[in-house]
């Protein structure tokens, strides 16, 4: 099996950047899709920024020209780049990618915490 471990999350103020990393570990295989979804209190988790295995983005409307997804295909690693974080970017945010053998898998999670 595999599994996602997420890392980078914490407090920052408004207008601070933050770095995401998401690790995948075990028997990979391959993988295509990665991507970042993000889910704050009282709301439905929604796709923040995805990345195909040809570097294809894709960003929600909210974070584009903030937000920067890419990865790293030796390590099996996706990066969320936060610049510009607002109070509403609040929220945990969940990794998510797609393995060739073992379907579609979740990390953990973690807080993503702005403000002043």
């Amino acid at each position: 099996q595999v599994q996602l471990v997420e890392s980078g999350g914490g407090l920052v103020q408004p207008g601070g950047s933050l770095r995401l990393s998401c690790a995948a570990s075990g028997i990979i295989f391959g993988i295509s899709d990665m991507g970042w979804y993000r889910q704050a209190p009282g709301k439905q988790r929604e796709l923040v920024a995805s990345i195909t295995s040809g570097d294809s983005t894709n960003y929600a409307d909210s974070v584009k020209g903030r937000f920067t997804i890419s990865r790293d295909n030796a390590k099996a690693t996706v990066y969320l780049r936060m610049n510009s974080l607002k109070p509403e970017d609040t929220a945990v945010y969940y990794c998510n990618a797609v393995f060739t053998r073992w379907g579609s898998k979740w990390g953990q999670g973690t807080q993503v915490t702005v403000s002043s």
